[in-house]
C-alpha cells in the first residue's frame, strides 16, 4: 500500500480570498441544538445544517464537546459551501442525557451508528478528533456505504488501551486494586482524567490495530508533531493499516494535539474542502 507523507504543513490547496473571509468571519446563523429520542436510550443533542452531499459528520474528542473551535469552524465552512454538517455530543457528555461516567468506546460508537443511520442522508465525510478519530475508524469498519472520506486529527486510534497495556505490571496490579487508572492532563479544571478498568476492559474489544483496517474510501490523517498527549506515530500506523490506497499523512512540524490554532483549523478546512471536490468530480 501507498500513502503520501507530508512532513511540513504546505498549502497545496487554492482557494479564493472571498470564500476564505466567509469561512472565518463568523457572521452566519448557527444551528440551533436538537435532541434525537431513542428507544431505551438517553437523548443525544445534536446541531445539524440541511445541505448537499456528501455530508460532513464531526465526531468530538473524549470528554469534549460540539461547541469546540474546530467543530464551529467546520460549520461555518459548510454554510459557506452549501454542504450538509452534524455535529453531536456523545452520550453522557455536553448537551448529551447520561453520565460520562456510564460511557464507554462501545457506548459512543453506537451514538454515532446512530447519528449515519437516522440523523443524516447519503455518505458523509467523517472528521475524527482524537478518540473521535478511533470512533471514526470504527464507524467507517461498521457502515462503509455511509462513509465517503475520513478525516482524522490528532487520531487516538486504541490510544488508551495501548498506553496502559505499556505500564509496568507493577503498575497495571495496583490499578487493578484500585478499579482505576488517574491520568494527568492540562486540558481539565481537576488536572486528571480517570479510566476503571471496566472502562480499559470495554475499550480492548474495540481495537482496530491489530490487524488491516478494511477502508477503502480517502482518508486524509492530520497530526501535530508537538502532540505530548497522542503521538503522531499512530496516524501513521493507522495510515498503515487502512487498505485504502487514498491515503495522505499531513505532519504539522509545531501542531499540538488539540488543533486549535488558526493555522491549523485553515489546514483541516483545506483537507476537507479537497475532499469535496475529488468525491463531487468522482460522481
Amino acid at each position: 500500500m501507498a500513502y503520501n507523507l507530508v512532513r511540513h504543513f504546505s498549502m497545496v490547496f487554492q482557494l479564493n480570498v472571498q470564500r476564505e473571509a466567509i469561512m472565518f468571519s463568523g457572521v452566519r446563523h448557527k444551528s440551533t441544538v436538537q435532541y434525537a429520542t431513542r428507544p431505551d436510550r438517553p437523548k443525544l443533542a445534536y446541531r445539524k445544517v440541511e445541505g448537499k452531499s456528501p455530508g460532513v459528520v464531526f465526531l468530538p474528542g473524549f470528554a469534549s464537546n460540539m461547541g469546540g473551535k474546530k467543530a464551529e469552524a467546520l460549520e461555518e465552512f459548510c454554510q459557506s459551501l452549501g454542504h450538509s454538517y452534524l455535529r453531536f455530543d456523545y452520550t453522557g457528555c455536553g448537551s448529551s442525557e447520561g453520565e460520562m461516567v456510564d460511557g464507554t468506546v462501545g457506548t459512543w460508537k453506537k451514538d454515532v451508528l446512530y447519528v449515519l443511520d437516522e440523523l443524516v442522508e447519503g455518505p458523509q465525510i467523517l472528521v475524527g478528533s482524537s478518540m473521535g478519530g478511533w470512533l471514526m475508524c470504527l464507524a467507517a469498519i461498521a457502515r462503509p456505504e455511509r462513509t465517503a472520506a475520513m478525516v482524522g486529527i490528532s487520531t487516538a486510534a486504541d490510544h488508551f488501551v495501548t498506553v496502559y497495556n505499556t505500564l509496568p505490571i507493577e503498575a497495571r496490579k495496583e490499578i487493578e486494586e484500585k478499579g482505576q487508572w488517574v491520568v494527568p492532563t492540562k486540558h481539565n479544571a481537576e488536572g486528571s482524567i480517570t479510566f476503571t478498568t471496566e472502562f480499559l476492559k470495554e475499550a480492548e474489544q474495540h481495537r482496530v490495530l491489530q490487524s488491516p483496517i478494511p477502508v477503502t474510501c480517502p482518508v486524509r490523517l492530520i497530526h501535530g508533531m508537538k502532540d505530548q498527549d497522542v503521538p503522531w506515530h499512530i496516524s501513521m500506523q493507522v495510515a498503515e493499516r487502512v487498505l485504502s490506497n487514498d491515503v495522505d499523512v499531513i505532519l504539522r512540524k509545531h501542531g499540538q494535539h488539540r488543533m486549535t490554532e488558526k493555522e491549523d483549523i485553515k489546514l483541516i478546512v483545506y483537507t476537507i474542502d479537497d475532499l469535496i471536490d475529488k468525491l463531487t468530480t468522482l460522481v
